[in-house]
């Protein structure tokens, strides 16, 4: 088999990013072409690190806007009230 200059050059600049072998980037290339999916992991997956974000028990995270704009409220409430006096 011989490969155009062109594509053997974006064969060997795609198999350094994804640090795999130029054999293997032409074999997954013709299998993704050919419609057959490439199950073969040539990298270990990214690791998940869970984070604590130092919310208490019993803080509902998803209305954490609505809670924003109560305290936005009653900071503009007191500021008329203030300005009113």
């Amino acid at each position: 088999m011989t490969l155009d200059d062109d594509l053997a050059g974006i064969l060997k600049q795609k198999a350094n990013e994804l640090g795999i072998s130029f054999k293997e980037i032409v074999n997954q290339s013709i299998r993704s072409g050919l419609g057959e999916s490439t199950l073969r992991k040539t990298k270990t997956p990214p690791k998940t690190i869970p984070h604590s974000l130092g919310f208490k028990p019993g803080i509902d995270l998803d209305k954490l806007n609505q809670l924003a704009d109560e305290l936005e409220a009653e900071a503009t409430l007191a500021k008329i009230m203030k300005e009113s006096k």
